[in-house]
């Protein structure tokens, strides 16, 4: 909800800070592949209680993971780079909800249920970024992302907040989880709607275009 805000508020302090690691030759893709290190550390410090050293591994994840993009833009993109930067991102993001099940085996079931609700959300937004190439759509309000986002109730930010939260206040993870989760719900749902009113009608994506994402 909040990160085209926050992308606008924050990209010229992320390029200040990128400028000399980009001046230094450190690529983006080892920004990248730092902050999934730290986000598995996350994981695995909450997996063992240790959720002050997990709050900080996950707050370096989230500065890397805006570093990766700025420095990309200050030297050159590539569509991998892209790509591990969504994909990293999404097995930290999942990696959270598992370490507090092996945390406390009693939040298991909030923990897949809040699984569950990431893939609608998930899925959601990257689906629709495949016809919004296809057809050459773009987001203004999110225009430095690498693929079109469907925006939603229940973004980066909204999801890095909620997991802070469970760190600080471990006890509370189911309740966290179940209410979050609902939110996702309601995300995933706006989304469909949303992308079944962009999509209505249309039937002239070139299949070959598509099948390069199989």
């Amino acid at each position: 909800m909040f990160d085209a805000l926050l992308v606008r508020r924050l990209k010229k302090p992320l390029e200040c800070m990128a400028r000399p690691l980009a001046e230094r030759g450190v690529s983006a893709n080892s920004l990248t592949v730092i902050g999934f290190a730290m986000g598995l550390v996350g994981a695995l410090s909450i997996a063992i209680d240790a959720m002050w050293i997990a709050l900080v591994a996950l707050a370096v994840n989230r500065l890397m993971d805006g570093l990766d993009g700025a420095v990309a833009r200050l030297s050159r993109p590539t569509e991998m780079g892209a790509y591990l930067d969504i994909v990293l991102d999404f097995v930290i993001y999942s990696s959270v909800p598992l370490a507090f099940a092996i945390r406390d085996p009693s939040d298991a079931v909030a923990a897949a249920f809040l699984l569950f609700c990431f893939m609608g959300t998930g899925s959601s937004f990257l689906a629709f970024s495949i016809f919004a190439k296809a057809h050459g759509w773009s987001n203004a309000r999110l225009k430095d992302k690498s693929i079109y986002y469907l925006e939603g109730l229940t973004e980066g930010f909204e999801t890095i907040l909620v997991l802070a939260l469970m760190c600080l206040f471990p006890e509370w993870f189911s309740v966290l989880a179940y209410g979050f989760g609902c939110l996702c719900l309601i995300t995933t749902l706006s989304r469909i709607r949303n992308a079944s009113i962009a999509l209505h009608g249309i039937s002239g994506t070139d299949p070959d275009s598509l099948s390069q994402t199989k």
